[in-house]
């Protein structure tokens, strides 16, 4: 099968705080440097077409910074991406949305943000809008939905354009962890087992162990911005319960 993710060595650190300059910065300061995070430490990895891989991990371990290198959102500090295919970076924290636009407004922003024509947007219109459950809410602004409907909304929207697009590698940030019930849940699966059946590569970083378990090929534990163990599913995710319940 053909490679379609590459990961070679990627290191990503974000800077913490700006030294202060002034006189009275320098005078309450304990350090001259400037903090970083190394949220990532040398990252490798493979992923073939038509491969589901789960990243699991603690809060904070890496997983979002590393898709979000992977989507072009991010740029590494050093390392090598090799993409064979279009990316599409998919999160459930409702990235993209405009809260001072109404849901209607929203709807064909993403879409445009997607490269559809508004004829092409008008003809999923519809479908978006019964997925989505919120039919009430078409002219009201975002900034008055609760995080729920957020979520349902980012879902509905960019879940029923990918049917629109052609999609090589998706990138599933925690969109089975936050919000939405569980029968939003289920549709939003059956709609990624419909791009996967097309062939996509598709990763999915998760709180969700049992989905990890169920539904990939392959699982990465991050931990700490390191790779701590790869390969079969139950193993991975065994062993990151048994390191989870040693620091509690």
């Amino acid at each position: 099968m053909e490679k379609r993710i590459i990961v070679k060595n990627i290191r990503k650190k974000f800077k913490l705080c700006k030294k202060d300059s002034s006189f009275l910065g320098r005078l309450l300061s304990f350090s001259d440097s400037e903090d970083f995070l190394e949220a990532l430490k040398n990252i490798s990895f493979e992923a073939k077409e038509k491969e589901n891989i789960g990243i699991i991990g603690s809060n904070g371990s890496g997983k979002s910074t590393l898709l979000k290198i992977i989507g072009g959102i991010y740029e590494p500090d050093c390392g090598e991406i090799i993409l064979n295919g279009e990316a599409i970076y998919l999160s459930g924290f409702n990235n993209g949305l405009k809260s001072k636009l109404t849901m209607k407004e929203n709807i064909f922003l993403i879409g445009s943000i997607f490269g559809l024509s508004k004829r092409k947007i008008k003809k999923v219109f519809k479908r978006i809008i019964d997925f989505s459950g919120l039919e009430r809410f078409l002219d009201v602004k975002i900034n008055k939905f609760s995080t729920g409907m957020l979520t349902r909304l980012n879902f509905a929207t960019r879940i029923n354009f990918l049917k629109n697009k052609e999609c090589d590698i998706l990138l599933l940030d925690e969109v089975f962890s936050s919000g939405g019930d569980k029968n939003f849940k289920e549709k939003v699966k059956k709609e990624v087992d419909v791009i996967m059946k097309k062939g996509a590569t598709i990763l999915i970083a998760s709180h969700d162990l049992r989905l990890i378990k169920d539904y990939c090929d392959k699982a990465i534990w991050i931990e700490k911005g390191e790779i701590k163990k790869i390969g079969n599913p139950k193993e991975v995710v065994a062993a990151y319960e048994q390191y989870s319940s040693n620091i509690l």
